[in-house]
């Protein structure tokens, strides 16, 4: 059997190993065409290359392994036992290259993305979380959800450094390279235990006289509804200040207080704890809720996905 072309290739008794980095990867594919058709003639038809161009890359190859790889036989080829052995591992190794490329252009969830994490706020969790894993968990079974607490300070660094995927919050006031959307108006409403309702019909007179718990992480300062209250000249009676609306939808169950909150948060709680919900006898601003992403995401594809489905559980359908 002859060789490819008429180069003489001494024995080596001690080839040494090639340079990987040297070696050009595009050789690895003219090698593995070959090696499939074991004709020259073929091959440079399905690479799009000339006969000559395909037996120069082969010749490289060839000079960098210390092979001949393959040798003529009758009109076509057969490779030596190197490429015998070489081949699988480069077939295996340019599958996962056109796989790499191909994930690169063709988004697949399922596939792509295996865990996400949100930071929201306490008291968002019980009404929107359990939306979010059932709409999220049903596209990826397999999908690891995080939701953990909101830290303005850190928020637009935790963005930034991927630590967070995308943020849940009311509107804020927020730094350039943070993008943000709408995700939801809600309307505030009132909530009194079954038994007190009953006896007094709430309007704006009996509303201010009563006595209320407020809801906030800070330790001091006013309520979102107090901030709204105050712009129209009114103030309401803050005896209690608690950190979560359950505990204070609990309180109010056993006594006369009232709690303002979004209706949103009172309906999610309402099943465990079977208040009164009233409407607030008073026109207050809605409660905005923002989703909140770094401007460096906003293009990547795993992002935009995750976007797109909260946005799908968070926006309620346009009546037809």
């Amino acid at each position: 059997m002859n060789q490819i072309n008429n180069m003489d290739w001494p024995e080596r008794a001690d080839r040494g190993r090639p340079d990987i980095g040297r070696l050009d990867l595009n050789l690895f594919r003219v090698f593995d065409t070959i090696y499939r058709e074991r004709n020259l003639t073929r091959a440079a038809a399905i690479l799009c290359l000339s006969q000559s161009a395909v037996s120069h890359a082969i010749g490289r190859l060839r000079t960098q392994l210390g092979d001949p790889l393959f040798v003529r036989e009758g009109q076509g080829v057969l490779p030596t036992p190197l490429a015998d052995r070489l081949w699988p591992d480069i077939q295996g190794a340019l599958a996962l290259l056109r796989q790499a490329v191909h994930r690169s252009q063709v988004f697949e969830p399922a596939r792509d993305i295996s865990q996400i994490t949100l930071a929201m706020n306490d008291e968002l969790e019980p009404s929107i979380l359990p939306l979010l894993v059932w709409k999220l968990r049903a596209l990826v079974p397999t999908l690891r959800i995080a939701s953990v607490r909101l830290d303005r300070a850190s928020l637009r660094a935790d963005l930034a450094a991927g630590r967070l995927d995308c943020a849940i919050d009311i509107a804020q006031p927020v730094s350039a390279d943070l993008c943000h959307t709408l995700l939801l108006q809600d309307e505030f409403v009132v909530v009194s235990s079954a038994s007190a309702n009953a006896a007094r019909p709430l309007d704006i007179q009996s509303y201010l006289a009563a006595q209320h718990v407020t809801v906030s992480s800070r330790r001091t300062g006013r309520a979102v509804e107090d901030l709204g209250l105050a712009k129209l000249g009114l103030e309401r009676q803050v005896v209690m200040r608690c950190q979560h609306y359950e505990a204070a939808c609990r309180v109010v169950a056993a006594s006369d207080l009232l709690l303002t909150l979004p209706r949103r948060q009172a309906e999610a709680i309402h099943a465990s704890v079977k208040n009164a919900i009233l409407t607030l006898p008073v026109e207050l601003p809605k409660m905005e809720l923002h989703l909140y992403w770094h401007r460096q995401r906003e293009a990547d594809p795993a992002n935009h996905w995750l976007r797109k489905q909260v946005l799908a559980v968070m926006t309620p359908p346009r009546a037809l």
